[in-house]
């Protein structure tokens, strides 16, 4: 009976998350939100996460070619390092990284600042002016999280070339001018497209987990603190998830592509 209860709560928090999903992008259709605002909170997310997720991806960059150095080594292919090295980070580590660091900061902060307003009564209160809490507070920073989502990948994978040069250079023996040269050569379109799609893909999911968490919350500060909480697990669970089946799909498109 529990692991039952279980899985229909389960179900249940999916089944309203997507239902809240569904009134988004109807809201998004019908009643576009102020572009100031949109701007605001892309500018807020951006921030946020900037010194974060450059950091790490420079980490990221020095990592993956220390890796890749172990192994190309024995096949005395080290000039061929930068551009491998870079891919596995556009089409898999990057959007990953970024989607992982924007619920660590931002999907937990939204979620919270969303609760407070739920459980202080804000949002009934914009409801009582007439206005569409949905078009007013969830719509912007929906769009926000989705848009700055795609700036932080540009500088992780920026942070990362960077890394992985240093490293390649002090720990590979490669130097710069080498380790960039056959980027272009090994990162072809179909990598940038599947790095693209996945962190679209990744932010879809944080934004919605945030917002509809923060937006269904109740029970007073105990309530926000229970909502930070969830946000924080299924964003994880989420983005895992969702990095499972666009990968599979990613696959089996690229099959069929090849195949005609």
């Amino acid at each position: 009976m529990v692991k039952q209860a279980s899985f229909y709560s389960l179900m249940s928090e999916i089944g309203g998350a997507l239902l809240f999903l569904r009134e988004v992008l109807r809201t998004l259709v019908t009643k576009p939100c102020s572009l100031h605002e949109v701007l605001l909170q892309i500018w807020r997310v951006t921030i946020q996460s900037f010194s974060t997720t450059g950091m790490a991806g420079f980490f990221v960059g020095a990592i993956m070619t220390v890796q890749f150095a172990l192994q190309m080594r024995e096949f005395d292919a080290m000039g061929y390092l930068g551009g491998l090295a870079t891919s596995g980070t556009i089409r898999e580590v990057g959007p990953l990284l970024i989607a992982f660091m924007l619920s660590g900061k931002v999907g937990a902060y939204t979620s919270a600042e969303l609760g407070t307003m739920k459980v202080t009564e804000q949002i009934d209160a914009i409801r009582c002016l007439g206005a569409d809490p949905i078009q007013e507070i969830i719509l912007p920073r929906f769009i926000g999280i989705i848009v700055s989502s795609f700036f932080l990948l540009g500088l992780g994978l920026i942070m990362s070339i960077l890394g992985g040069m240093l490293m390649g250079a002090f720990f590979a023996g490669v130097n710069p001018e080498e380790y960039i040269r056959h980027i272009p050569t090994i990162v072809t379109f179909p990598s940038i497209i599947s790095g693209l799609v996945k962190c679209f893909v990744f932010a879809v999911v944080l934004a919605t987990i945030c917002t509809y968490r923060g937006y269904s919350t109740s029970g007073g500060a105990k309530g926000v603190g229970l909502s930070v909480v969830k946000t924080a697990v299924a964003t994880m669970v989420g983005i895992v998830i969702a990095d499972w089946m666009t990968s599979f799909l990613g696959d089996v498109v690229m099959k069929l592509v090849l195949g005609a």
